[in-house]
This record gives C-alpha cells, sequence and structure tokens, in this order.
C-alpha cells in the first residue's frame, strides 16, 4: 500500500521517515519528492509498507503526530490524475486564439 506523507519539514530525511514508519512494520520504499531545479525538499514523500494491516497501523499513529516541530499527515495515497494532457492552449497574452487582438488590451508605456 502507498502512503502520501504531507506537510514535512524541510530537514526531514528519508532515514529518519524510515525510523517513524518502521516501528509500525517494513518499509519497501521511500521516496521524498523534491524540486527538479534546486533539489530542495517540496515538503511531501511516499512511502510503500509490506502489508495493508502495517499501513494502515502507521496511517493511524502517526497522522497528526509532530515531527520536526510540524504536525505531519499520514494517509492512502490516490492515484496520480494528470491534468497536463488533453485540450489545447492557441492563446497568448491579449488573445483568445480564435480571435487575435480582441482579449484584454495591452498597456503602453
Amino acid at each position: 500500500m502507498r502512503i502520501y506523507v504531507g506537510n514535512l519539514s524541510y530537514e526531514v530525511t528519508e532515514q529518519s521517515l524510515r525510523e517513524e514508519f518502521e516501528a509500525y512494520g517494513g518499509v519497501d520504499s521511500i521516496n521524498v519528492i523534491t524540486d527538479k531545479y534546486s533539489g530542495r525538499p517540496k515538503g511531501f514523500a511516499f512511502i510503500e509498507m509490506a502489508s495493508k494491516s502495517e499501513s494502515e497501523a502507521a496511517i493511524t499513529g502517526l497522522n497528526g503526530k509532530a515531527l520536526n516541530e510540524r504536525t505531519i499527515v499520514v494517509n492512502e495515497a490516490r492515484p496520480r490524475i494528470d491534468n497536463r494532457s488533453g485540450g489545447s492552449y492557441s492563446g497568448g497574452y491579449g488573445s483568445r486564439g480564435d480571435r487575435p487582438g480582441r482579449g484584454r488590451q495591452q498597456r503602453r508605456y
């Protein structure tokens, strides 16, 4: 079962998360999400545990717990919805795409 962990301190490491979650069972993997440009953590992670019962115990035991002076949110991860695909964008600043020049007027300085 995949677990979402949110509101993490930027100082939290994979090792510190492993220590917290291993109290509830075996941890298969930990993925702390980082910014692709700066490499800095974004404040959330995904954890996979060995069994569903261990995952549910970890969610119950850790949701709302203080970790590095922040109250963490722990729940079952939902499937990712990809909002980036579909539709088309053919506009730009000041146009709707179908009627160029009829959108907002640009300021002239």
